[in-house]
């Protein structure tokens, strides 16, 4: 094999490995955002409960397990906020990713794509401007 065809070879694996990179990260996002929405149900079932009992059944892998209610909800939120940083620190993560990806590519980098929403504080300011 010629240097040529050594060098596109290499080019298009390491293109691959980063295109899978972005992929694997994708699906953690989905994967720990399912894990959320689950938890979420979870904290609305107790929230809504309606039997008087102090303590509630909780699944571990395949057994339940009593605990009173307000551990439960303490260790759902718990996770819940641990959930939130994880996807967002992917997230972060995947933007340099595709970048990267782009720019092996010999793409231009995504316009827009860096963008960050508006604080509370930005948008109450937004607000009192257009009310006047």
């Amino acid at each position: 094999m010629d240097a040529v065809s050594q060098l596109v070879l290499e080019n298009l694996t390491e293109v691959e490995e980063a295109a899978e990179d972005v992929l694997t990260t994708k699906q953690q996002i989905v994967d720990l955002d399912t894990r959320r929405n689950r938890n979420r149900e979870a904290l609305n079932a107790l929230k809504n409960e309606i039997s008087d009992s102090e303590k509630v059944k909780v699944c571990y892998g395949n057994m339940f397990i009593k605990f009173p209610k307000s551990k439960t909800k303490e260790m759902i939120q718990k996770d819940q906020e641990q959930l939130d940083q994880e996807i967002n620190e992917l997230r972060k993560g995947l933007k340099a990713k595709v970048n990267r990806l782009n720019e092996m590519q010999g793409k231009t980098e995504l316009r827009g794509y860096n963008l960050s929403p508006l604080s509370t504080d930005e948008i109450k300011a937004i607000n009192g401007l257009l009310k006047r």
